[in-house]
């Protein structure tokens, strides 16, 4: 298989080009510190051109990548997200721009007021692996639409995808506008620590606590897109083959390497077979075969295939019961990096699966024996980037909405709602925090600048000093009551 190890530039270098290119955007902006509706909209329409015209080069470098990426699962997951988002920012910019206004109260007349959007600056981005194009064209598209510059730090275990985006970019915009930086965790740790106008980072829980530490020196604000154990609750009135067939796709979608993949399912504690068994003619039907399927995508390297294994060993160890769905044989899907969709059953919490985000197409299924146990096992637990609910009850539908807390939800499907562009996207407490995406996401990468507006009359001299007089007593006992 193709490898997918650390190949970019010394570090060092990385490191250098971060500081270099990071000023060289700084003294840009200051040059021009506000773009038009009209640059803005162009700036968005030639990266869109860019990423349909480099469309293959990039599914078949992500494909090597990850030793095989299912091609339509960066179709699907990574490019079109991405052009859908680019398209609705381009009709919706000059609107966004607009200057809100706003009341003043009455002691303050004659005067207007209103809110402007100013753009913050430069804006730090930082990539996972496992969508390397939504979730940093995503983000450089909110950032050009509020119309900051971008400086994006890829994962160095997505290089030949890195490699490409960076050459895409620089056919598109100059360094002082977009730039890529390639490298390893010293060069994430460094990048973290820039005086950024605002910092986005997308992944792990663990390292976003790192990313927030670094960017609190600078007072730098931070949008964390985190993860967590993303729950899907199957209420008892509904056809469990219905139910799984709503969650089954965000599951294995890019081998359940997702940030808001369906991390484990809670359903009736005597339906628990049923459960199983519609995973099993749903998964056979998806993907009749693992090994050789060109739909079904590996495991990213080898360490993360190992910290699979190692957590289904460890819960086989402790108690669970562990199913392998699909007939091909574990030494041919390890030969390829691929992991079945495996279901674990009987599982406890001093499992290391059910502590820790799964990341990959490791499904537990929980047993409830009431809709009030399965919200109480939801809330005595972090609170998750995604909640699912697999119901057609309304009620049952705003018990699960009012009781729980999620970053989003999804009623009777899964991993969707982050392809809404006219819905923001964020975690809550370990599973994030701030928003992005469309209108919220234009929001978050500017400034919302408060304007007061006085012409030639100049009312407040008549509360000048000294103070007793009849204007102030006046004004004391209409507005301090």
């Amino acid at each position: 298989m193709a490898g997918n190890s650390y190949t970019q530039a010394d570090d060092s270098e990385q490191i250098a080009l971060v500081d270099d290119v990071f000023q060289l955007q700084q003294a840009a902006f200051k040059r021009q510190p506000y773009l038009e509706a009209n640059d803005r909209i162009h700036d968005l329409q030639r990266l869109k051109k860019a990423l349909l015209g480099h469309q293959q080069e990039l599914v078949q470098a992500l494909s090597e990548d990850f030793g095989c990426r299912s091609l339509d699962d960066s179709k699907m997951a990574d490019l079109m997200p991405t052009v859908m988002g680019i398209n609705y920012a381009i009709k919706r910019l000059k609107k966004w721009m607009k200057p809100s206004k706003r009341h003043v109260g009455i002691l303050f007349q004659p005067a207007s007021g209103y809110v402007m959007y100013q753009p913050l600056g430069v804006v730090g981005i930082i990539t996972p692996w496992n969508y390397p194009l939504f979730l940093s064209l995503g983000p450089l598209t909110t950032a050009l639409a509020a119309g900051n510059r971008a400086l994006i730090k890829m994962s160095e275990f997505t290089p030949k995808t890195n490699a490409v985006l960076a050459k895409m970019l620089a056919g598109v915009f100059s360094q002082d506008k977009v730039a890529v930086i390639a490298g390893g965790p010293d060069v994430a740790a460094h990048f973290s620590r820039q005086p950024f106008d605002h910092l986005l980072f997308t992944g792990s829980t663990r390292v976003g606590k790192m990313v927030m530490a670094a960017a609190s020196a600078n007072l730098t604000p931070v949008t964390l897109e985190l993860g967590g154990k993303s729950p899907t609750i199957i209420d008892d009135s509904i056809a469990i083959k219905d139910a799984v067939s709503r969650l089954i796709l965000g599951k294995t979608l890019n081998a359940g390497q997702t940030c808001v993949a369906p991390d484990y399912i809670l359903c009736p504690r005597d339906r628990i077979e049923e459960v199983k068994q519609a995973c099993a003619d749903w998964f056979s039907k998806m993907y009749p075969d693992i090994a050789n399927n060109k739909d079904y995508t590996s495991i990213i390297n080898e360490a993360q295939f190992e910290r699979l294994t190692a957590w289904l060993e460890d819960a086989k160890a402790k108690g669970a019961d562990v199913t392998e769905l699909g007939d091909d044989s574990g030494a041919s899907c390890k030969g390829q990096r691929k992991i079945p969709l495996t279901l674990v059953t009987n599982v406890s919490d001093d499992m290391t699966l059910m502590q820790e985000e799964i990341f990959g197409p490791l499904l537990p299924i929980v047993g409830y024996d009431s809709l009030d146990d399965a919200i109480s096992y939801v809330n005595n637990r972090p609170r998750p980037l995604a909640l699912y609910l697999c119901s057609f009850d309304e009620q049952v539908q705003q018990k699960v909405l009012q009781q729980t807390h999620a970053g989003g939800v999804c009623l009777n499907d899964s991993a969707m709602q982050v392809a809404q562009d006219d819905m923001p996207f964020g975690g809550i407490g370990p599973s994030g925090m701030g928003h992005y995406h469309g209108h919220e996401g234009f929001l978050t990468l500017s400034k919302a600048k408060s304007v007061l507006k006085k012409g030639k009359a100049n009312t407040s001299s008549l509360a000048f000093p000294p103070y007793g007089k009849l204007v102030h007593k006046l004004i004391y006992k209409l507005f301090l009551r």
